[in-house]
């Protein structure tokens, strides 16, 4: 038998069906054939499972094989050899076992709709006809050659190169006595004569930056404790339920110990009740997946089916879901499917072709960020990428999704001038793609993961975003409300004196607040890159900024919408968020602050225990304005209705530092009306001025209203009524 080429192949880590040379095979006289390679073996024998050892002779170098004559059948063995240090070594040949991949889910993954992707490929312990072992298995369907090297093995491609299953571009090899802890790669020969070592594209771990290998992990033993959160769930969908989310980065809320952050496990037990404690209903993790660098915030993944190991393990990750659920907090996790990082060991070029990425640069590069654009036309990585969603979700329990730059996805021109991108086929600008990937990944997450939340950031007009796919829409549960904020802030960053002029910039967002299922975010983004923090936008002297501040969060939390605040502004830090650097926590012993802090807890508190401030967040019925075109004075006011107008609060808020004596609002009904939040209270850091407690109505029409409410309104005021009187009367809400 002349094997030269065969051999050579091997050796250079270059043969596309190792199978055909090694392990057993039928004998050219009859009986059967061992053949191994081994290059630092001296002496080596095969043990049958029955039988004498035979030693095996060196029939190329490095390659070694045995006869067994007089054998009928296929039969079981184990090998044995002195290494270079002098020891005996047994182990099982990789060679001698059948393929395990399930044949109908490969397939399943070539046509797009295998949703558990990581279940099929990766790296995944198991038992093989009584002998311990991992399976590895990657699509890499332009290589010519692919191995697994790692830790096991010296990181020597030539040692173990993997099974080709057929046509499909899957690679498969069961390696015995390889198990949880191992570090490992694939080492991939691309054409002509190239290679490359890449991470796994599905490992459940890697090693803590600046390394970068995979590393095998055990099945999830974790026990989890949150049954009967997972089963009430379901009405955080529905939009009637308060979603007030606290975003959080993990490695730089609270910087301590060796490392400079806190572990899963230790957050649990500080953030959790925190956030509890300030009365949100949920925290918003930016991302988690593994990332090689700091400075991304997380947002240039490489591991998307790995929780970074910065901070613990994966079930030290579950731990800290389940301690969230016990609290009554649920878990959003940030997610990145529009782009990933162009480093040597991720996705990128990952068989020597663009296989994850889109293969014209026009498509598959992302010019502001530097990074690869996910080619969503192809069905495996749309298998990708919605096995990863649901993987956070089913493994980990997450409560939903906080999907990144949905924008990008869905324009071609996105961030790219003229000549710069390709129309699509009907000559448009809309990635067709994308929208199908994204209501299939929908459709998969409702159906999987009942009472899972999608919330896309989405920051253009693109339509019905937050509508069923039944409906024509992308299926998404809520949308971030860019043009809300960015409306705000450059409303409230104004001097006072310029507000009229900008009146429409607090109304114009009501004209369209229900076309969406909207979320108001003041998040990450908002206090990075010279922007400033929130409270150093805010006007005037240092009363007046943390006036302004808690003004801001009461036209956040008073308007119809969920909620979301990233970390520090609940206390009005003064800096912008440095992901190297913990949050200024010492300001709390500044009464200001300390008063901010109390504010965002009174807001959610009252959030969470009035139904007409959030069981219509997403219906227009919901809200009504009582002043809407007061912009000389810079005063709103406006109600919030509970469904079928049964119940109400008035809301009346002053946007400038003067004060409004004897400010005359149309009150909806007569009555007394008691004043249930006021954020001028000294508890609060507001100066006090002018407190009410009560306040009837007087028979004196006002805005087509029979009656009015007459208040003294400080500056930089909001306040919240409730009529005390009997109920008011079922009506149609007055148009």
């Amino acid at each position: 038998m002349s094997l030269p080429d065969p051999f050579a192949a091997l050796a250079q880590a270059r043969h596309s069906t190792p199978f055909d040379v090694l392990g057993l095979h039928p004998g050219t006289r009859g009986g059967w054939v061992v053949r191994i390679r081994a290059p630092w073996a001296t002496d080596p024998r095969v043990w049958p499972e029955s039988g004498a050892a035979v030693a095996m002779r060196e029939v190329a170098e490095g390659v070694f094989e045995a006869e067994f004559a007089e054998a009928e059948r296929p039969f079981a063995y184990r090998l044995c050899a002195t290494d270079p240090t002098g020891r005996t070594v047994w182990w099982h040949d990789p060679y001698r076992f059948p393929p395990t991949l399930d044949e109908a889910r490969i397939e399943a993954i070539l046509e797009g709709v295998e949703v558990r992707q990581q279940e099929v490929l990766g790296a995944h312990p198991m038992e093989i006809e009584g002998v311990s072992g991992t399976r590895f298995a990657v699509w890499a369907p332009h290589a010519v050659a692919v191995s697994v090297v790692g830790s096991h093995n010296g990181w020597d491609p030539t040692l173990h190169p993997m099974r080709p299953r057929g046509a499909t571009g899957v690679w498969e090899l069961f390696l015995p006595e390889v198990g949880p802890g191992t570090l490992y790669k694939y080492h991939i020969a691309t054409r002509p004569r190239g290679a490359h070592i890449k991470a796994d594209p599905v490992g459940f771990q890697m090693e803590l930056r600046p390394a970068t290998a995979s590393v095998v992990t055990a099945p999830p033993s974790f026990s989890w404790s949150d049954a009967d959160w997972i089963a009430k769930r379901g009405p955080a969908r529905e939009g009637s339920v308060p979603i007030s989310i606290y975003e959080v980065h993990l490695g730089s809320w609270r910087r301590t110990g060796s490392q400079g952050w806190l572990g899963y496990r230790e957050l649990a037990e500080t953030l959790l009740p925190y956030v509890k404690e300030l009365g949100f209903t949920h925290v918003e993790l930016m991302p988690v997946m593994e990332h090689p660098l700091d400075e991304s915030w997380g947002y240039q993944t490489v591991g998307y089916f790995a929780p970074t190991s910065r901070f613990g393990g994966a079930d030290a990750l579950r731990a800290f879901v389940d301690r969230a659920h016990a609290l009554g907090l649920g878990v959003i996790l940030d997610w990145v499917p529009a782009h990933f990082p162009t480093d040597a060991h991720g996705l990128g070029r990952f068989d020597g072709s663009a296989l994850y990425e889109h293969p014209d640069p026009r498509r598959g590069f992302h010019p502001d960020w530097g990074t690869y654009v996910f080619d969503v036309s192809r069905l495996e990585v749309r298998s990708f990428l919605i096995s990863s969603a649901l993987y956070w979700m089913e493994s980990f329990h997450a409560d939903g999704l906080r999907v990144d730059a949905v924008a990008s996805m869905l324009y071609l021109d996105y961030s790219r001038e003229e000549g710069q991108w390709i129309p699509n086929e009907r000559g448009g600008r809309e990635n067709l793609d994308a929208v199908a990937f994204f209501r299939q990944l929908n459709d998969v997450v409702h159906e999987s993961v009942p009472g899972a939340l999608m919330i896309a950031e989405e920051s253009t007009a693109w339509p019905a975003v937050s509508h069923g796919t039944d409906r024509g829409g992308l299926g998404f549960d809520q949308k971030w409300n860019m043009g809300w904020m960015n409306d705000t802030l450059e409303y409230f960053s104004a001097d006072p004196l310029f507000r009229k002029g900008l009146h429409e910039k607090l109304t114009f967002g009501l004209t369209y607040a229900f076309s969406e299922r909207f979320a108001l975010p003041l998040s990450h983004d908002e206090v990075v890159h010279g922007k400033r923090s929130l409270i150093g936008r805010m006007p005037g002297d240092y009363e007046q900024q943390f006036a302004h501040l808690r003004l801001l969060y009461g036209w956040q939390w008073l308007q119809p919408g969920k909620k979301l605040l990233f970390m520090g502004g609940e206390f009005g830090q003064w800096t912008e968020w440095d992901v190297g650097r913990g949050l200024d926590w010492p300001l709390l012993d500044h009464p200001a602050h300390r008063g901010v802090q109390r504010w965002v807890q009174a807001l959610n508190q009252l959030y969470l225990r009035e139904p007409a401030l959030h069981a219509l967040d997403f219906r227009p019925e919901g809200f009504e304005w009582l002043q809407v075109d007061e912009r000389e004075a810079s005063v709103a006011s406006w109600l919030r209705w509970t469904p079928e107008w049964k119940d109400f609060v008035l809301v009346v808020a002053n946007f400038t530092p003067v004060d409004r004596p004897e400010w005359a609002v149309p009150a909806p009904f007569a009555g007394r009306y008691r004043c249930i939040l006021d954020s001028d209270r000294e508890m609060f850091g507001g100066g006090g001025r002018d407190p009410v407690g009560r306040v009837q109505t007087v028979d004196e029409p006002l805005h087509g209203r029979a009656q009015r409410l007459v208040l003294d309104l400080p500056g930089l005021s909001v306040r919240v009524f409730r009529r005390e009187n009997e109920a008011a009367p079922v009506r149609t809400r007055r148009r």
